[in-house]
């Protein structure tokens, strides 16, 4: 059992999930836009050093990507309308509730994969959609009717990471930091200068400083560390790992900002584990065929399409990640 995998795929998943409590905490003096784009914008200082160092190698990888539309639709719905649509519906909900709200991205991603990318959903994944979802709702009803409107913009927010979430996956030979680094940086920038021209409030510098930070960490650093646990585990581990975000938020927000755990929280919680855990352990197999390709993304050597070798034995028997090239 890799342990070291393991604890990092967990802290990746708490990084991320002590975000929504402190964009709560944040947004009492930050507005909705304004916060959005500093947590970008943190996200892209987390991996400027990276895109220093290597900038020649992904600009020319850039060069060879011909799909300027997803790298659009990755900027505006995963960079702009997803965290700005957040933030919105933080503003007027609890951050408990929203934690659990959030994991509708598992949700949205498989329908949207299902009925616009023509991707393959199993039963068990079915299932584990509609346990997330019934999670959703009872936290919805606890929460009151007046809960409809920031539930919709939870949603659209989901929404909108499920469609980043594909046109994400489509990316071949280009680096998630670089890709992160984009998006944040153009993204985070854009929400940030809407904030400042509509705010009324004046941004402390202490408030700005945190924000940063906490994209850093939460949206920056808990994306390094969960691909650094993909690449040791696989895909589908760290993803159940990193999975555990909202219960680390709902934690955060029980003991800083005194929301309660109640009974509905506790039931939403044990059927969103089973919705995170049947829909990330679905699979299927059968007969296909590819075209000559190179591209970069996980994969093992003994699934039947990875044959190519390595100097090191350590990469043959373990899933990882580099740049290859498929023969038809």
């Amino acid at each position: 059992m890799n342990f070291f995998a393991i604890s990092i795929g967990i802290i990746s998943g708490m990084l991320f999930g002590i975000a929504t409590p402190l964009s709560k905490y944040l947004l009492y003096n930050i507005s909705s836009f304004e916060l959005a784009g500093l947590l970008y914008l943190g996200a892209a200082l987390a991996f400027l050093p990276y895109v220093l160092k290597n900038w020649k190698s992904e600009i020319d990888s850039i060069k060879k990507w011909k799909s300027d539309k997803a790298l659009i639709g990755i900027i505006v719905f995963g960079g702009i309308l997803g965290p700005l649509l957040l933030m919105m519906g933080l503003q007027f909900s609890k951050s408990s509730s929203v934690s659990v709200w959030l994991n509708m991205e598992l949700v949205a991603t498989a329908i949207l994969g299902r009925f616009v990318f023509n991707e393959h959903i199993d039963k068990l994944s079915v299932i584990g959609i509609i346990l997330t979802l019934i999670s959703g709702i009872l936290i919805s009803i606890q929460d009151g009717i007046g809960s409809l409107v920031p539930i919709l913009f939870i949603i659209g927010a989901c929404i909108s990471w499920g469609l980043d979430n594909h046109l994400t996956a489509s990316i071949d030979g280009v680096s998630p930091k670089t890709i992160t680094f984009i998006k944040g940086a153009v993204a985070g920038s854009f929400n940030l200068i809407i904030g400042i021209i509509l705010s009324e409030k004046t941004m402390f510098i202490k408030d700005v400083s945190i924000a940063l930070a906490v994209g850093i960490i939460s949206y920056g650093l808990s994306i390094y560390l969960y691909v650094n646990s993909a690449q040791r585990i696989g895909a589908t581990r760290s993803q159940i790992l990193f999975s555990t975000a909202p219960f680390w938020g709902i934690l955060i927000a029980f003991i800083f900002l005194s929301e309660p755990i109640t009974l509905f929280i506790i039931i939403a919680a044990i059927l969103l584990i089973g919705g995170i855990v049947l829909t990330n352990i679905g699979h299927h197999d059968h007969s296909h065929k590819h075209k000559s390709i190179i591209h970069t993304h996980l994969h093992c050597h003994d699934d039947g399409h990875h044959n190519h070798t390595h100097e090191s034995e350590f990469h043959l028997n373990r899933p990882h990640i580099h740049i290859h090239e498929h023969e038809e």
